[in-house]
């Protein structure tokens, strides 16, 4: 049971708890959305937040503070250029935690977490390839396409002749000889 302890330990040691938090926090910030348990996103709140709030003064010291929990370079730059300026008049709350239900496997409880200024970014629909139209081999369309070539053979300039075709045989500069050696004794001296 827990007894007002401050922290949710997560069932793991704290060395193990801090790199998993640190992990988690950089990919929230990489990716702006991460899908996890309520109670690690509960925790991750808890992680992040603070850090989020020492990016908006950006200055080496607070730079090295963040560093030292993300341990990641790329989440520290992304998080100091892109998500410090979005969020520099915001006071608090800068994640959201939705809940999805309960995972397959193990039925634990599953929740999505965001960054509430980047929400329409990782939510916005991947764009749909267009569809082909699926064409059907008829004479009609045949005929009409050899009108529209030649029409448009008309605006063209000429094309170039191409180059006549070999015979077939192998020149001396086309194929170079291959390098033959000798056979080696089976004596070894």
């Amino acid at each position: 049971m827990r007894h007002n302890r401050s922290i949710n330990h997560l069932g793991r040691k704290s060395g193990h708890r801090k790199s998993m938090l640190a992990n988690m926090a950089s990919s929230l910030i990489l990716s702006k959305r991460i899908e996890t348990t309520v109670d690690k996103a509960k925790a991750l709140k808890m992680y992040v937040e603070p850090l989020i709030t020492k990016s908006k003064e950006d200055t080496t010291h607070s730079r090295r503070v963040v560093f030292s929990y993300l341990k990641q370079k790329e989440a520290v730059s992304e998080l100091f250029r892109v998500i410090a300026p979005k969020i520099a008049d915001r006071p608090g709350g800068y994640t959201r935690i939705l809940k999805t239900g309960f995972r397959v496997g193990d039925a634990a409880d599953m929740a999505i977490m965001e960054l509430v200024d980047f929400a329409d970014v990782a939510v916005a629909p991947a764009k749909e390839p267009e569809k082909k139209t699926s064409t059907r081999r008829s004479g009609a369309k045949k005929a009409a396409a050899p009108a529209a070539e030649a029409a448009e053979g008309e605006k063209k300039p000429a094309a170039k002749k191409a180059a006549p075709k070999s015979t077939g045989k192998a020149t001396a500069k086309a194929a170079p000889a291959k390098k033959v050696s000798a056979p080696r004794k089976a004596g070894g001296k």
